[in-house]
């Protein structure tokens, strides 16, 4: 089973919202399309499910041409980030309502929701309506609705945007086990980088309609082609700086020149980008290797146990994610410390010449 896009775009009224696009989708998958808002993560899912049809290029199903096949005559199951239940009806019936349709025996009907609400937590709710369930019950019933459906694709367009922090992180744990039996072949749209490192699988990174790569979510995260596949798998953003190396040395931006180490020694001669994440500052080391850059305080963010700090580098914006709470004075300048095996090295053009050793070695 596999769903294959063949060189698809869509464009609206002049505008495109999907750049020519190839992808293919293993049946049993995990599959996370993961973007800012309006990189096209919607319309792609759209173009998946036979809501909308392409501009140009095939949708292939189990190797048929299914570009012109409605949505109702493909096996295809979608929840939204607003999810949708029927408000006069039971969560049984709301669960049963697509085998209804799809005129399943009442034996089949009652196995198919029994399995889904046990594996969604629903089971002590099923006689209950809707809206008198928390608002994690009722996106779990629109879940279990999707799984009872024995869909050979399913789609989960944020699905769980609208809930509360402690309920996002059960149900992002959850919910690889849950498909895991199905052997459908799922995807999920989702802007953060986190949600898709916790659901695993494969990660497309999308950035204005374009898909700027695929593969296995770890490959992907460690070793981004791009400096903007770079930007869309770290949150907050990788941080960047032109950098040159001559000889054996190495100069950011115009002010902080270094020793080149480690993988920077091999690079050849001439300018780069650097990038780093934010989570790899540190605002002290006692590392004789260590880059050291002086940095202007312009905002700092207190989460409890982390806080963020926005730094100008030389007009460069940065952001900092440091364990604790630190009391820093705003306007003052600040010593920040790199490792360099945490550096990713772009051409001028932004692709990828050298990955972070840290990457290599895990």
């Amino acid at each position: 089973m596999t769903l294959e896009l063949r060189n698809v775009s869509k464009v609206v009224e002049g505008v495109t919202h999907i750049h020519p696009t190839n992808l293919t989708l293993e049946k049993g998958t995990m599959n996370v399309l993961l973007g800012p808002t309006l990189s096209g993560k919607t319309s792609l899912m759209r173009l998946m499910a036979g809501l909308d049809v392409p501009t140009q290029g095939q949708v292939f199903w189990q190797g048929t041409d299914v570009t012109g096949m409605r949505v109702q005559d493909r096996k295809v199951a979608m929840v939204y980030q607003q999810f949708i239940n029927y408000p006069s009806m039971t969560v049984y019936e709301n669960i049963a309502s697509p085998l209804r349709l799809m005129g399943k025996s009442k034996a089949e009907i009652e196995t198919a929701v029994t399995k889904a609400a046990d594996l969604m937590q629903l089971s002590p709710m099923l006689d209950r309506k809707p809206l008198e369930l928390s608002g994690g019950q009722q996106q779990r019933c629109a879940l279990a609705r999707a799984l009872v459906k024995d869909a050979g694709l399913v789609l989960l367009d944020e699905p769980l945007a609208n809930l509360d922090y402690k309920l996002r992180e059960e149900l992002r744990v959850e919910i690889p086990k849950i498909f895991e039996e199905a052997g459908s072949i799922f995807v999920y749209a989702t802007t953060e980088p986190e949600e898709a490192l916790l659901l695993g699988g494969n990660t497309a990174a999308l950035w204005e309609g374009q898909v700027r790569q695929f593969g296995p979510t770890p490959d992907v995260y460690r070793q981004p082609g791009d400096a903007t596949t770079a930007r869309v798998f770290s949150d907050p953003p990788m941080n960047f700086v032109a950098m040159t190396k001559s000889g054996d040395t190495i100069i950011f931006g115009d002010t902080r020149s270094a020793r080149a180490t480690g993988h920077l020694t091999g690079l050849a001669e001439g300018r780069y980008l650097a990038g780093f994440r934010p989570n790899h500052v540190e605002l002290s080391s006692q590392d004789e290797d260590v880059l050291e850059f002086t940095t202007q305080l312009t905002v700092t963010e207190l989460t409890g146990s982390e806080t963020f700090i926005h730094l100008d580098h030389h007009g460069d914006k940065w952001v900092g994610l440091i364990h604790g709470i630190h009391d820093l004075k705003l306007g003052a300048d600040l010593r920040v410390y790199v490792d360099p095996r945490h550096i990713y090295i772009f051409n001028e053009s932004g692709d990828l010449v050298a990955p972070a050793a840290y990457a290599l070695a895990a």
